[in-house]
């Protein structure tokens, strides 16, 4: 199997992770009562760090669509290559690491990170268009 859909395959399974953490963080905080049920109560702002995983998630969905047509675009154009693999590595790595240092609520790195992931974006859309 290809890194790429390697990558692929790790960076879906951090979006549940990051559903999942972001979830379990606000059950612990509303009880199991308020998970399983309609939620039309109104209830108290969510904690920090359940609007920190929150706004990752939100982060990670603006970008994901975007590198995963980039992705299956070169691979329909055969343009498989050093480009998609490094950028798929680059992408999948800093989204790894961004989720703890966002949920942290580290400063200044998680956006050098971002730029990381950016760039991993990017080298893969330069396959999918430059071959």
């Amino acid at each position: 199997m290809r890194l790429e859909f390697i990558m692929l395959g790790a960076v879906i399974g951090l979006a549940l992770v990051n559903i999942l953490w972001a979830a379990n963080v606000r059950t612990r905080q509303y009880g199991v009562a308020w998970n399983l049920g309609a939620r039309d109560a109104p209830m108290p702002p969510p904690s920090a760090l359940v609007q920190r995983l929150q706004r990752a998630q939100a982060n990670l969905y603006e970008t994901l669509p975007l590198w995963i047509g980039a992705l299956l675009g070169a691979a329909a154009q055969g343009h498989l290559g050093w480009k998609t693999q490094a950028g798929a590595a680059l992408y999948a790595g800093a989204r790894v690491v961004y989720l703890p240092l966002y949920a942290a609520g580290v400063p200044v790195v998680r956006t050098v990170v971002w730029l990381v992931s950016l760039a991993g974006l990017l080298l893969t859309l330069w396959a999918l268009i430059a071959g």
